[in-house]
């Protein structure tokens, strides 16, 4: 499993036609090591399995044009990204779309199947797609323009629930596989900090933490946790992967304008002063008159107006991650905020080596899966 594998005990929230992919393209429970690179699951499988599954990948058909594509989706109302029987989740409503663009199913597959909650600013997957004549059955035409792909998708996906977007498509050779061939991955995740209770616009889109947060604190925590790492202490039950080492290439915390909220007076103020200072002559001194002090303080309070909370983006980088591990080590980062731990106890979790010793797991809803790297060719 992955930090984004989904489980299959989640809830049912509503039922798609689904089709079933044939026996020999079903991906392995653990996935191979390939150029000395860890997969999602961690796996060093030997040599043998690792040609098996490229082949099998690897479409033989010279009609068949696979499409490296780019969604985008809203995690809450997905039962996580891989595919299952009974309930609605990415794959399933993907493979839908497709199979009613094309007119025949398709089998799709996720470079990162996250979890029911998560989000997904760009999650890639990989779909074969063989373009046959409606007016002439059996005639086999060139493949379809990525651009044609991608707005035929998008238009049978709004048609549904709207919560799923193709925001990119290209054409990769029949062996590009989109998990296998991916470097690297880049979550994020969103604290809101603050007593009010979360906007309506927030639901399901953050993790609310009432107590103040100390930023430095977190930065610092950052720092012990950052490079390579037996990470077995921020590894949930039930993780496939054989060995618990992993690579943060990345792990960072910073301070954001707390989005979806409009400029506020003060912002808006400010952006004109700034505009004046580059256009013409201004009274020295008078921008900095209006420097923003506390990045959580940018409302002038008034009837009508909300009282904005301070928004915290944890971003965490690597090649592969452990099940859950984003989410625990969120988890640990926000204890060292609200002083519950300290930088020298975030040591001693790491060094323990166990579960037992981590925080308790910061939930699905702030988690987003914001970018796969790939070393894409220049052509097909």
């Amino acid at each position: 499993m992955t930090d984004e594998q989904s489980s299959p005990s989640l809830p049912q929230t509503s039922q798609l036609s689904q089709n079933q992919c044939p026996d020999f393209l079903e991906r392995p429970s653990k996935l191979p090591r390939i150029d000395g690179r860890d997969f999602p699951d961690g796996g060093e499988e030997e040599e043998e399995e690792r040609e098996f599954v490229e082949r099998n990948m690897q479409s033989t058909n010279p009609g068949i044009q696979r499409y490296l594509v780019a969604i985008e989706y809203i995690g809450s109302r997905f039962s996580g990204a891989q595919k299952q029987s009974t309930c609605r989740t990415v794959v399933g409503v993907l493979e839908d779309a497709f199979e009613k663009f094309i007119g025949q199913p398709v089998s799709i597959f996720c470079s990162s199947r996250t979890d029911a909650g998560v989000h997904a600013l760009s999650n890639v997957c990989h779909v074969d797609v063989e373009r046959i004549s409606k007016r002439k059955p059996g005639e086999v035409l060139p493949p379809h323009d990525p651009s044609v792909v991608k707005r035929a998708v998008n238009h049978f996906l709004q048609k549904n629930e709207g919560d799923i977007m193709v925001i990119d498509v290209r054409c990769v050779p029949s062996d590009f596989h989109s998990r296998y061939k991916a470097q690297e991955r880049t979550y994020f995740y969103r604290l809101l900090s603050g007593k009010e209770p979360l906007s309506t616009f927030e639901k399901d889109r953050a993790w609310h933490v009432p107590e103040d947060l100390d930023l430095l604190a977190m930065q610092k925590a950052c720092q012990v946790l950052v490079g390579r790492h037996d990470f077995s202490s921020f590894r949930a039950a039930g993780c496939q992967a054989k060995s618990p080492i992993r690579t943060l290439e990345e792990l960072t915390i910073t301070e954001v304008a707390s989005s979806p909220y409009f400029p506020s007076i003060l912002e808006r103020e400010q952006s004109n002063y700034a505009k004046t200072e580059t256009d013409s002559p201004c009274v020295p001194g008078m921008h900095n008159q209006h420097k923003i002090e506390n990045p959580g303080d940018l409302t002038i309070h008034g009837f009508g107006v909300r009282q904005r909370h301070r928004c915290f983006v944890v971003t965490a980088r690597a090649c592969s991650f452990l099940y859950h591990q984003v989410r625990l080590l969120v988890g640990v980062l926000k204890s060292v905020g609200t002083g519950d731990l300290t930088v020298s106890d975030v040591k001693r979790i790491l060094e323990a080596k166990t579960i037992s010793a981590a925080s308790p797991m910061a939930p699905a809803c702030g988690l987003y899966l914001g970018h796969v790297k790939y070393d894409l060719p220049s052509d097909v």
